[in-house]
């Protein structure tokens, strides 16, 4: 990280960061020098982006403060290498979607399902089909905007293929992201092994002896045709008072998206450990960070506590606890593939109940 990306410093990159923000509203004007304003300015920015708030730009920030500078017209968009990733692609991608038209996730980045569905929608309105988004397609979905809106084609998908999938864990495959931490990797394991044992095609994502990179995770999840991921975690704060289990998933306000899956689970998930744990609930957030973005699979990071909280790291290093909150997201599991008619309360099913609620085929 470039020291001069941080309160004090200066020089042109901190100018460059001024004008993004200048023009996304959050400063009055561009500076060379990196004050408390545009230090305020950074944390605003990176709340409402769902980033970690620190008001350091790190090189995610700079990169996202990068895409938010572009709307919908600025550039033609066009399957290239490297992606291209920006506001304007996320609001393509959310219009066409709205449209009827799968573009898959709306990521803010233009792959090969983008530009399929580009190219679907200039053959449904008889533009030149090339995938290429420039002006004419554009004001064709402009048009067509005006009298095709509502519905939520991205819900119903997913919760068509969620239905075609079924109740039982039998055959499902989830990738499992511990941090790694012993604690950590040891619940892991456990749950890799309950869910191995009730016919589930598990993956870790890291052993004892490797470490990949986050890219390198997200690149095994979404090389593994995963059904879920899950990543395990604990926070650590530097007010060691900080303390309570939380659960993030994918989800952007600025772009009006978020996983339908991934929020499920993560309330699903996020009930079941509050309600068999006395960990304080920190509830579930929205948030945009690379590992929830990027993976195809719905998916969602708990931090399990915090290892800077004595108390929350007692709890952790206690086994049984460990075996209660993998109880817990076993039935979180299961119930993010039960019907409504057959799913129970938060805490009061056992991982021996869910034969009886179709656990196998």
């Amino acid at each position: 990280m470039s020291p001069d990306l941080t309160l004090g410093g200066s020089g042109d990159l901190v100018l460059q960061v001024t004008n993004y923000l200048t023009r996304l509203n959050l400063l009055n004007q561009e500076s060379s020098i990196f004050d408390e304003k545009v230090a305020s300015a950074v944390k605003e920015f990176q709340q409402s982006r769902g980033l970690r708030v620190t008001g350091i730009v790190d090189s995610i920030t700079l990169r996202v403060l990068d895409e938010a500078r572009w709307k919908l017209g600025d550039r033609v968009l066009s399957l290239v290498s490297p992606f291209m990733r920006g506001d304007d692609v996320a609001s393509l991608q959310s219009q066409l979607s709205e449209m009827g038209f799968n573009c898959g996730r709306v990521d803010g980045i233009f792959g090969s399902e983008t530009e399929s569905a580009v190219k679907e929608f200039q053959k449904s309105v008889g533009v030149k089909v090339d995938g290429r988004c420039g002006p004419a397609t554009i004001m064709s979905m402009m048009r067509l905007k005006k009298i095709v809106s509502g519905g939520a084609p991205i819900q119903l998908r997913d919760a068509t293929i969620r239905a075609e999938r079924g109740p039982a864990l039998a055959g499902k495959v989830i990738v499992i992201d511990p941090s790694l931490s012993p604690e950590i990797f040891d619940l892991a394991q456990r749950l890799e092994g309950r869910l191995i044992a009730l016919g589930v095609n598990v993956f870790l994502t890291r052993t004892i002896a490797s470490s990949p990179q986050e890219s390198e995770r997200i690149e095994i999840a979404n090389s593994s045709g995963a059904d879920l991921v899950i990543s395990l975690h604990q926070d650590t704060y530097k007010n060691s008072s900080a303390h309570g289990v939380a659960t993030y998933y994918y989800g952007s306000d600025s772009h009006g998206v978020h996983s339908i899956v991934g929020e499920r689970f993560a309330t699903l998930a996020q009930r079941e450990i509050c309600a068999r744990t006395d960990l304080l609930n920190c509830r579930i957030h929205a948030k945009t960070w690379d590992l929830l973005r990027l993976t195809k699979s719905p998916t969602v990071l708990i931090e399990l506590g915090y290892s800077t909280n004595p108390g929350d790291a007692k709890r952790v290093a206690d086994p049984q606890f460990r075996e209660t909150v993998v109880e817990a997201l076993m039935v979180a599991i299961q119930r993010l593939y039960l019907s409504a008619e057959n799913d129970a309360k938060t805490g009061t099913l056992r991982i021996s109940d869910l034969r009886r609620a179709g656990l196998r085929k």
